[in-house]
């Protein structure tokens, strides 16, 4: 069985097509998938589709993308979802400084709110990052230290994991490791430890190599999960057990059956 620690299920791309899509999910073993809202149409609908589906476990922010056009609007509505007990974590939130789609300071201040948020709540935080892992690290350190955090989609330098796992955080792969050219970041599935280490689709993005530009959905996790398996030299099965079980702590996903 596994665990899709991060998809857009509520999003527009896949949430016309989300009976089925869980139906597919379901018949490849995922047993449980972590939906991340980023909008207030997203975090809506994932209210409306809790009760349906109890496996189906949220988060919520603004993205670093996104922080200058909905960042104040969006806030109070995730504190709200996040102080109610509606959400399993804060995020993705961070720092994204190869498109900066948002100016980088305003980027800054939302991870700062986010870490007081998730300070308040007790609810740990989904990291976004790409080309400013020094400035997380730094801002991380001042701020959040030694509180729980996972790093998603991870596409970073060994040296980069080795700063991610230095702080005690996870680390999620997707489809991306997949990918022919993706060697690096093998050797990275390779380094990290089974104990921080999860898996995920990002779905509807990063569709792994035999579907490439492919809109993604969580039952090609498992694709996914034997290229890191085969990276690491173990079996798929083992590969399975050891992210579910780091989802399920990272997430506490018992505490929060039943909510929303």
């Amino acid at each position: 069985m596994y665990v899709d620690s991060h998809a857009h299920l509520t999003s527009d791309a896949l949430f016309p097509h989300l009976s089925q899509i869980l139906d597919r999910a379901e018949a490849a073993g995922v047993e449980a998938i972590v939906n991340i809202c980023t909008d207030q149409v997203s975090l809506d609908r994932a209210f409306a589709v809790k009760r349906k589906s109890p496996h189906l476990f949220f988060t919520a922010s603004t993205t670093p993308h996104d922080v200058e056009a909905e960042g104040e609007s969006f806030f109070p509505l995730v504190a709200e979802a996040a102080r109610g007990g509606k959400l399993v974590a804060i995020g993705e939130t961070g720092l994204d400084f190869h498109y900066e789609y948002s100016p980088k300071e305003l980027q800054k201040k939302y991870l700062s709110k986010y870490f007081s948020l998730s300070i308040e709540t007790q609810l740990p935080i989904v990291f976004h990052c790409r080309e400013a892992f020094q400035d997380l690290f730094e801002i991380a350190d001042r701020e959040y230290r030694g509180r729980p955090a996972l790093l998603h989609c991870f596409t970073g330098s060994l040296e980069e994991a080795k700063g991610v796992l230095d702080r005690g955080w996870y680390l999620s792969l997707s489809g991306i490791v997949t990918f022919a050219k993706s060697e690096s970041l093998r050797e990275v599935a390779r380094y990290v430890p089974l104990d921080r280490l999860l898996i995920e689709t990002d779905a509807p993005y990063l569709a792994p190599q035999s579907r490439r530009g492919k809109i993604n959905e969580p039952a090609w996790l498992v694709e996914t999960a034997h290229m890191v398996a085969q990276a690491k030299g173990i079996a798929v099965e083992q590969l399975a057990q050891a992210t579910c079980e780091n989802a399920y702590s990272f997430f506490s996903f018992s505490k929060h059956l039943g909510n929303v």
